[in-house]
Order: structure tokens, then sequence, then C-alpha cells
């Protein structure tokens, strides 16, 4: 019970302040002029690690941004303790507008997308030869989510000495890709991380891949002071391998000349977040042939008014190009291992 004395008027009766606070709520937000920009190196239970001017801090999200998430690659601005030094924590105030986003929903039924590297020049698909055996059907989806986010693809085929690369890059020659194959002895002597290192200068590359395709073998090579642990265990039964990286992580190559972002192995790949009507921009010699397109016309080779099939077959373009414009715009219709 809440004691007054005699005179309930007398001057020393305390008053509760504002339970919410004293300060009045109020939308204007801080500028935070003196935040220092840096980038998103990983992101593990809410905590970030940035490289800040040559320093790796750590860091969280500031709660004025709300549900915006940073992710591996963005460019954020940091307030507070910025010395990168042990049980030390700064503040993300800001995520900066991004060039390209490579996204991903778990399966063509989820309408929940995830943002899975931000910033990134390029997307180093990573596949092997046999052990596992290959999925074309993931390397166009990977394909699609790349033309659709604005990276330029990089097919890189691995354990060339147990499989021809022929067949496959059969499939991939008339999209024009760039490819590097390699085998377990380049790796192993070093030639084949050179070769692909050349491919890498001076660009931010996400490497993307089924477990056990080599993939953090070949980013290990690619930056050796910075091993990951690898699987190397592919199951006889499914021929999957186990997941071993479990976080993006983005990697310096020697000399800052690019930067490595390896990503967690993936079984699927998602992409009912994709606008079809973007990936014809990557076929720059089709795309004059939609002119005569009906609005909303999905050029996947289904839509018997699409103008794209009289405009080939009048010789404005290769055939082989417009086959593999509609197998990849289809791709999204079918399930992983169709």
């Amino acid at each position: 019970m809440r004691r007054y004395g005699k005179n309930p008027d007398e001057d020393d009766i305390r008053f509760r302040p504002n339970p919410k606070g004293n300060r009045p709520r109020t939308h204007t937000r801080p500028k935070h002029e003196d935040a220092e920009e840096g980038m998103v190196l990983t992101v593990d239970r809410g905590r970030l690690t940035c490289l800040v001017d040559g320093r790796t801090v750590m860091a969280m999200k500031a709660r004025e941004l709300g549900r915006k998430a940073a992710v591996v690659g963005d460019t954020v601005s940091i307030v507070g303790d910025l010395s990168g030094d042990k049980d030390t924590l700064a503040r993300i105030v800001r995520i900066g507008e991004r060039r390209s986003v490579l996204r991903r929903t778990a399966d063509d039924d989820d309408p929940f997308e995830r943002v899975v590297v931000a910033n990134a020049d390029q997307l180093a698909i990573v596949t092997a030869l046999a052990d596992p055996e290959p999925r074309p059907r993931m390397i166009d989806r990977c394909l699609v989510a790349a033309y659709d986010g604005g990276l330029s693809p990089l097919l890189v085929l691995t354990k060339s000495d147990l499989a021809s690369p022929d067949k496959l890059l059969e499939a991939y020659t008339p999209l024009g890709v760039p490819f590097i194959v390699t085998s377990r002895e380049e790796l192993e002597n070093g030639d084949a991380a050179e070769r692909v290192r050349e491919q890498l200068h001076d660009r931010v590359t996400a490497f993307v891949g089924h477990s056990g395709v080599g993939k953090t073998t070949l980013v290990n090579a690619l930056v050796p002071k910075d091993r990951r642990r690898t699987t190397g265990v592919v199951n006889a039964v499914t021929g999957r391998g186990r997941h071993t990286t479990t976080s993006a992580l983005a990697l310096p190559l020697p000399d800052y000349r690019g930067w490595v972002i390896d990503t967690p192995g993936v079984r699927s790949f998602g992409l009912h977040h994709i606008d079809p009507s973007r990936v014809i921009h990557a076929f720059p010699d089709l795309e004059p042939g939609t002119e005569g397109c009906p609005r909303g016309c999905t050029h996947d080779g289904h839509e018997p008014e699409c103008a794209l099939d009289a405009w080939v077959a009048d010789g404005h373009a290769d055939p082989a190009r417009l086959d593999s414009l509609h197998r990849l715009l289809s791709t999204r219709e079918r399930r992983e291992g169709d």
C-alpha cells in the first residue's frame, strides 16, 4: 500500500515518470553523418562481420532499419566502435543501394524470396562432370537467376578427369556463357586456380553449386589463406554431397584483386520471384524480334502469337539461341530433377 505523510500535498511526494520514457516520439531519423562505409563479409545469427577501412568489425543492424536486412556483399554505413577490437560491437545504420542481387526461393511454390548475395558482378556456377552427375536444369535455373539479378554468368566444370565436358558444353555454347574446365590434378597443383582467378580479377564473384561438386575446394585454392572446411563425400545412393558451408562468406583474392563469395551448397533453386519478361534482356540478338509480340508475351515457346519464331525463321538470329531461351524460360515451370 502506498503511504503518504500526514499532508498529502507535501513536496516530497514522488511522481512516476512516463513509463515509455521522457522523450517524445518522432519519425525524424538521425543522419549519422559521421558513419563510415563498410562491406558485409558474412552474417551469423544477427551479427554481421564487416570490412571497414581494412579492419574487420563486428556489427548489428540498427532498430531504425526495421525489417530491412543486410546480406553479404552489401555496402553499409556503420557507427559506434569501429576499432575491430575483441568484444566490441558497432551498429549498421544504412544499407546502400544494390547494383545487383542474387535471389532464390526454396522452390517454385514458395512466394518468399531470399537475397543470397548483393552487389556481385559475376555468378560462377560450379558443376561436377561426375560424382555427382551434372544437373542441367539446375544450371539453367542459376543462369535465369543471374540474368534476372544483373550478374554475368561463368560456368566452372570440375572433375574433368572423371568425364568429358563435351556433351554438357554443347548445350550451353549457343548461350555464349564463358566456361572453365578443371580436373582434380589441376586443383592440386594450382593450375586450375590460376586459370579461374584470371576470370575474377577486379570483380566480385559469387560461387554457387550443389554440395560435393568441389565448390569450396576451388574457393580454398583461390584464397589459400582463408581455407573453409570441405566435404569430399558424396552419398553413393543419392549422388549428393553433404553440406559443410553453412553461411555465405566474402573472401578477398590475393592483393585484393577481386572478391570471392562462397555460398552454401543448394539442393534446389526456386524461381518463383523471377519475372520471365526480364530474361529476354540477356539475349540482345533476340530482343529486337519481340517488338511484334503481344503485351504480356512470355516468349517461352508456348505463346501462339509470339513473334520470335517467325523472326528467327526469317534468318535474323540463330535458331539454337531461341531454343536456349525457350529452355531457360520453361525451366521455371519444371521441378528440379525432371
